[in-house]
């Protein structure tokens, strides 16, 4: 028996990911989650967030993942599982947030206690008390310096995948090196949260897998190596306080003494961890190009694997390196479950009512187009928000109900065709993945076979693959990735929805005019 463990620290959570794998069985045996607000209260974090007044600035403190990461290793041990037989440890963090520790890490690591507590260890060892979070949107000015300092916003996106964004980590570093100079001196290692949770693991710093690092606007995406114009233009020294960036799969280290001694737990391979969208990508078998997922969440999020790093010339996209060694083109669109929520309780309705109205309803909504940005939108940038409508009266129920679900599905098509993929099929996920009339209008719009998936915690088991698949590497026995997926990650045969030929032709025609309405609105903002 061959167990491999996968760890998602998102936002609001910590979840864990139990693999069996070997010749007689395939199967997860264990899987739990830990909710950040909940377990531990005083931190005073809601939804995993420390509460601002200025509305623009996120922060976290990285000791609630230390404490959360330390209570999932107890609450494993106490499963009656065989742990001796854990053979690797992979994981997943929420990207782009960063940890900043100072020069005493290097030999704190390595001698932490297994009779005291992690957390009060790993405090000293700060140079930063919080963490910047993907959710902060507080450094613009930062952004329009650095793509100043390397050429423009293209030169930026050509070489790290993305122009400027405010929740990558190149802003933020910029910020705290303005802001708090002392404490920026004072930091000698800069991790993301991936290679941070990583480095208490092994017990030393641990290296960035391109996955993660990708999502700094610091890594150049060919050479998967540090790009030197950004680093030099984000803050002074930066080269030296960031980790060097590794191979996705490869070896960083075993579980150190600490965790052995603590709980256990046996000498286990550490594989290095990615970011939640990157690993997410192999929770959901996207293994080769061809294939996209849609998640239909809190946000909106179409993505998917490329052989080649296109990239996106309009700065809506991001590319981000792949566990598979490839690549993955992302786009996210914040006016997801908000706005189906929003039409649903305007009109009354229940989720029921809801789908019988898209069932009964004509493809293409007879011209009428709804721009659904009841909250500011990454995709297309818009910063006043505001339903917008063309030929579509606000009163009209059923034309809203299909307007907005035909809205989303257009946008996502139109804002992931720089991706340049011959799309054959899509793994839908997130919570209205489970309205197969939603899907429907998916499969129609994109004219592509449509499958549900039996996948709860996505980015966690693809943690946990990546940890499989970093174990069989470093023994000597490599497997392709449809293999390392086999029997996890399968899409529900029975699920699949085929286009319906005559409402892909409405659809190929609706789009232009939808690209057409969102050209006007924004010119008008």
């Amino acid at each position: 028996m061959s167990l491999y463990l996968g760890l998602d620290s998102s936002t609001q959570s910590l979840t864990a990911i139990l693999l069996e794998a070997d010749d007689r069985h395939r199967r997860v045996v264990f899987e739990s989650s830990i909710s950040f607000d909940e377990a531990f209260p005083k931190y005073g974090t809601r939804h995993g967030v420390l509460p601002n007044a200025d509305q623009v600035t996120a922060v976290s403190p990285p000791l609630l993942w230390v404490d959360a990461l330390e209570s999932m290793f107890d609450r494993l041990s106490k499963t009656g599982l065989d742990l001796t037989h854990l053979a690797a440890v992979s994981g997943s963090a929420q990207q782009h947030g960063s940890v900043y520790l100072n020069a005493t890490a290097r030999s704190g690591l390595a001698s932490l206690d297994p009779a005291r507590p992690l957390a009060e260890q790993i405090a000293p060892m700060l140079s930063r008390a919080v963490s910047p979070i993907w959710m902060d949107s507080s450094t613009s000015a930062e952004c329009a310096e650095i793509e100043a300092a390397v050429g423009g916003d293209r030169a930026l996106a050509q070489h790290t995948g993305s122009r400027a964004f405010e929740r990558f980590t190149a802003a933020q570093i910029r910020k705290f090196a303005k802001q708090d100079a002392g404490g920026y001196a004072s930091t000698d290692r800069i991790h993301l949260v991936s290679s941070f949770l990583a480095s208490l693991l092994t017990g030393a710093h641990a290296p960035m897998d391109p996955g993660d690092g990708s999502g700094m606007n610091l890594m150049d995406l060919a050479a998967c190596q540090w790009w030197a114009p950004a680093v030099d233009s984000t803050a002074p020294g930066l080269g030296a306080k960031l980790p060097p960036v590794t191979r996705a799969s490869s070896v960083v280290g075993t579980l150190s003494s600490y965790w052995q001694k603590r709980f256990g737990l046996p000498a286990a391979r550490v594989i290095a961890w990615s970011g939640d969208n990157p690993c997410s990508l192999v929770g959901v078998g996207l293994v080769r190009e061809g294939r996209l997922a849609i998640s239909l969440g809190t946000s909106d999020t179409v993505f998917g694997l490329m052989r080649e790093p296109r990239v996106d010339k309009t700065g809506t996209g991001h590319v981000f390196g792949s566990p598979t060694g490839d690549y993955m083109g992302l786009t996210c669109f914040k006016n997801g479950s908000l706005a189906r929520e929003k039409i649903r309780d305007q009109f009354g309705l229940s989720w029921q009512s809801f789908s019988e109205i898209l069932r009964r309803t004509p493809a293409g909504n007879g011209g009428r187009i709804m721009l659904p940005w009841f909250e500011p939108e990454i995709t297309p940038t818009v910063l006043d928000p505001g339903v917008r409508r063309f030929g579509l009266s606000e009163n009209d129920v059923d034309g809203n109900v299909r307007g907005v679900i035909e809205a989303q599905q257009l946008a996502m098509a139109l804002h992931s065709r720089w991706m340049d993929v011959e799309v054959d099929s899509i793994h839908a996920t997130g919570g209205a993945a489970a309205n197969r009339d939603i899907l429907q209008v998916m499969a129609d719009v994109f004219g592509a076979v449509v499958y549900q998936l039996q996948v709860g915690n996505s980015a966690a088991l693809g943690a946990a693959l990546m940890a499989l698949h970093g174990s069989a590497t470093a023994e000597g026995r490599p497997m392709a990735w449809d293999d390392v997926i086999s029997q996890f990650v399968e899409p529900m045969a029975e699920s699949a929805l085929n286009p319906d030929p005559r409402n892909r032709a409405v659809y190929a025609d609706l789009i232009g005019k939808y690209a057409d309405c969102e050209r006007q609105a924004l010119a008008h903002a």
